[in-house]
């Protein structure tokens, strides 16, 4: 049973009305799962996760529970995502090539849901506030296998210096008072207090600010939360139109069961129910508010802001080493700029600015380990390249994926000494070096786990 606070049921008795019996009732109801497969990966079919169905939008949302000690969770073919957030990047579906930027990423389900649209192309910045968060996000920025990437772990302020009105399209899933999040994870009611969503929105209203220093002309602006509070949706979006006369509101087509914004809501103006509302009493899903705004283009304004790109700092040594390995698995990818940290290599996305002074805690795909008279392959380009690109491969049976992501060796015959891609489902799942019949271990440590 939710117990929901007194002053949350009285708040929403009277802004519900007839309704309000039945959105109260639907906090005891059972919450739905959903994962979302995808499309960066060679093979999209599930392995071993069970597909319950298809989601009410998208094309890559179904139904369904999922292990993180699974084949499709560990070679990133899924994401666990609940259905209602599955809306927000459905509504952002930016294009390959453009700059986008989402602003409070973690823990990853929009980054991943964005990186699906843009297949590789452009650039997207994936920022965190929260350390610990952002090393999560980054986590599973990885496992996706995105290589047009950048994790930041910057406030909205200090990232607004890098970069002036630069993005085509910004997503801020604002941090909230979690309301629509109350089924699901009751411990967020221990938070929650009448004055809690003003609170909130005063600290969105201070993102947006920035947000919108970043947002180039003709940019569009994806806002969500996942609360029913009036004061952090539709009082925050009236306010942004009112201080942004140059921002306009974009009607998103709602599928069934979604609901319009409530004008009545905030100050009556009528362009508020050009947002969306998500109710859990309506569709199967958690609480979420959605809405889309676009700057005016500016006659006799520069389109895009062009910062200075990042170049490649690669040693004649390390561009040795990086080849030999390269040679030896056979691995064809072309990659953007290189970009050595210290002993760590990096495949920088094509056209990233300048990355002096910005916190980043991954650039594009990491490639790898430069160690003495070697190179040593991260696990991150077994799971962003496809394996079609590697000449050396060995797919793994199920014994054998359950030995590698244990941490032990198993045993090949008539195959050449070298490096090999590791697969699984043909998907790339890691590194192997086979030694005279015995397929030594990279699977990183940090990560092993038995099957059970």
């Amino acid at each position: 049973m939710v117990a929901l606070p007194t002053a949350f049921i009285e708040k929403y008795q009277k802004l519900l009305g007839s309704e309000a019996d039945d959105f109260i009732a639907s906090f005891q109801h059972p919450i739905t799962k959903a994962f979302r497969i995808n499309p960066l990966k060679t093979s999209q079919t599930l392995y071993d996760t069970k597909n319950d169905g298809k989601t009410a939008w998208g094309t890559w949302g179904r139904f369904g529970s999922v292990s993180g000690h699974s084949v499709d969770h560990t070679t990133g073919l899924i994401y666990s995502q609940e259905p209602s957030a599955q809306l927000v990047g459905e509504i952002a579906r930016p294009l390959p090539g453009e700059r986008v930027l989402d602003l409070a990423a973690a823990p990853g389900g929009k980054t991943t849901h964005l990186a699906s649209f843009m297949q590789q192309q452009g650039l997207l910045v994936s920022n965190e506030i929260f350390r610990k968060r952002a090393n999560i996000l980054s986590e599973n920025v990885e496992r996706f296998g995105i290589r047009n990437a950048i994790v930041t772990n910057h406030s909205p302020s200090e990232l607004a210096h890098h970069f002036p009105k630069y993005f085509d399209r910004i997503v801020l899933d604002a941090p909230c008072s979690g309301e629509g999040m109350f089924r699901k994870d009751p411990d967020a009611m221990q938070y929650w207090d009448i004055n809690y969503p003003d609170r909130c929105a005063k600290l969105q209203r201070e993102i947006l600010i920035e947000a919108m220093k970043m947002l180039r002309p003709g940019g569009e602006l994806i806002y969500s939360t996942c609360t029913f509070a009036p004061e952090e949706d539709e009082q925050v979006i009236a306010w942004l139109l009112s201080n942004y006369p140059n921002l306009s509101m974009v009607a998103i087509e709602r599928p069934q069961g979604v609901d319009a914004g409530r004008p009545e809501w905030a100050d009556g103006n009528p362009e508020l129910a050009k947002a969306v509302r998500l109710f859990p009493h309506h569709l199967s899903g958690e609480g979420h508010f959605i809405a889309k705004l676009k700057l005016a283009e500016i006659e006799d304004e520069t389109d895009n802001v062009l910062l200075s790109e990042a170049e490649s700092n690669l040693s004649q040594p390390q561009q040795t080493l990086w080849q030999q390995f390269r040679d030896d698995i056979g691995l064809t990818t072309i990659f953007g700029p290189l970009m050595a940290w210290g002993d760590q290599l990096y495949a920088l996305p094509d056209h990233t600015p300048d990355l002096k002074g910005i916190k980043v805690l991954r650039a594009g795909v990491h490639l790898g380990t430069f160690k003495k008279n070697r190179f040593e392959p991260a696990l991150a380009l077994a799971l962003a390249v496809s394996p079609d690109d590697f000449a050396r491969q060995y797919p793994m049976r199920d014994d054998e994926w359950a030995k590698y992501v244990h941490g032990e060796t198993f045993f090949v015959t008539d195959q050449t000494n070298g490096w090999y891609l590791l697969t699984i489902n043909s998907n790339g799942a890691g590194f192997g070096k086979l030694t005279n019949g015995q397929m030594k271990n990279f699977y990183p440590k940090g990560l092993r786990f038995q099957v059970k």
